[in-house]
């Protein structure tokens, strides 16, 4: 059987680390199986739907590397959605209804006060003509579920089983006339020949109706995997600030390379380890969606960044030549990038070690004799990752001094900062020129 997947967003706010885990995965396992990637905008939501939103979908996924073989939005296939909504009518499985929001309330209310489940009375359907015809508002439309059980053998949680009859007939149509998600979403799925539905597990209930919706329909199941939902470092509920991290933040305020959201998004609640790719084929050979488990896994920003550094410290200079460039480091040369590389954690960092090296720079010198001291002790060229060394020590042994009184006037006149890069790789890249001059607390070259 050829695989048919798809990722689903709704453009209603920017992707974020949440849905984008579920678009990876799904993408992984396509991929893996040579299979087809359906990006489906799902924007019935006509009031928060908006085209930045959907730019943003197509740009984040563009930026991670998932690309689609096909595109379908969901406000372009109204005529569908009307034909398949009449059949169901026709049916007799979906009914209209004209209760207001208070009056299930109350039901709802007095059901639960009676230790039962809040599950619709399906009162309207005992109403005769003349009481229908007495609305003065247009009715909303409820799905009829069959009173049978519903199973499913799930990809990530094995045997999924509910009770037809323990759930409450849904709205699919609302007072306006327009199809709610849930509707949309099986037509579309039956439609594009979906095989797999990836998703998180807080739709788990709402496959419960999706199966009875694809039955009636007469269409095939679909195989169905419910991603376990994200939690914090500590096992908690995400908090607000994470759960709704987007993807355009992860790349334009963190700095964090595309491959370092993929690699741990990729294994993240899996079996395997969590380790940086710096190529998506190589992830892909390795990806096996049943390793997933039902534990909730932690998402800890600590570990992202740390997969950020990994990747950027194999990343060649060819393959940031371009990005160094729209940093403003057009005169950055591969021999800079290999000194840096290793001590970087973003891309982003190496700004703070090209101005540095190269200036201007204001040097900090709060006693002139000692560091006259040092300059007159500075090693000779050339000079290379031991200058640092030969040199603290030289400064060491002539004034006793050693620790941070040894090293903190060095830096702060070097650098003019209390906190920077490492010296033993800053220094050869100052050289021995620039140096001197900063020292002498002459202008910077």
């Amino acid at each position: 059987m050829s695989v048919r997947v798809r990722f689903a967003p709704s453009p209603t706010g920017y992707i974020h680390a949440g849905n984008v885990r579920a678009a990876i995965v799904t993408w992984l396992f396509a991929r893996k199986n040579e299979g087809h990637f359906l990006l489906r905008i799902d924007d019935t939501d006509i009031e928060r739907s908006k085209d930045i939103y959907e730019q943003d979908i197509e740009a984040g996924m563009n930026w991670l590397g998932l690309s689609w073989d096909e595109k379908a939005r969901q406000r372009d296939r109204n005529d569908r959605y009307a034909g398949m909504i009449q059949k169901l009518k026709d049916d007799g499985r979906l009914y209209p209804c004209w209760e207001s929001q208070e009056e299930l309330a109350l039901k709802r209310k007095t059901l639960l006060s009676r230790s039962l489940p809040p599950v619709y009375d399906r009162s309207a359907l005992k109403l005769t003509e003349e009481q229908k015809a007495a609305f003065n508002h247009p009715p909303h439309w409820r799905f009829k579920m069959d009173a049978e059980p519903i199973e499913w053998n799930d990809l990530v949680r094995g045997a999924v089983k509910f009770d037809g009859a323990l759930i409450s007939d849904p709205v699919l149509i609302r007072e306006d006339g327009t199809p709610l998600y849930h509707l949309c979403s099986v037509i579309d799925d039956i439609d594009y020949k979906i095989t797999h539905i990836v998703r998180g597990e807080d739709h788990v209930s709402n496959t419960a109706m999706h199966v009875q919706l694809f039955k009636a329909m007469g269409a095939d199941l679909p195989q169905f995997a419910h991603l376990p939902m994200i939690t914090d470092s500590e096992g908690g509920k995400l908090s607000k600030r994470l759960g709704s991290l987007s993807v355009k933040d992860l790349r334009e305020t963190e700095g964090v390379e595309p491959m370092a959201i993929v690699s741990l998004m990729a294994r993240l609640g899996s079996s395997d380890p969590i380790e940086p790719f710096s190529k998506m084929q190589d992830l892909i050979n390795s990806f096996d969606l049943s390793k997933f488990s039902k534990g909730a896994p932690k998402f800890d920003m600590e570990e992202l960044l740390r997969l950020n550094a990994k990747i950027i410290h194999e990343t060649s200079f060819a393959e940031v030549k371009q990005r160094l460039a729209a940093l403003g480091l057009n005169d950055l040369d591969e021999s800079f990038w290999l000194a840096v590389r290793p001590n970087l954690s973003k891309l982003a960092d190496i700004k703070d070690w090209w101005t540095v090296a190269n200036g201007p720079v204001t040097p900090i010198i709060e006693d002139a004799d000692f560091i006259k001291q040092a300059a007159s002790l500075m090693p000779p060229a050339p000079w290379d990752g031991n200058t640092w060394k030969l040199w603290t020590e030289a400064v060491k042994g002539a004034t006793g001094r050693k620790g941070k009184e040894l090293f903190m006037p060095l830096r702060k006149a070097l650098t003019g900062m209390e906190h920077g890069p490492e010296l033993a790789v800053l220094l050869p890249l100052i050289g021995p020129e620039k140096a001197l001059n900063r020292l002498e607390k002459k202008a910077a070259a």
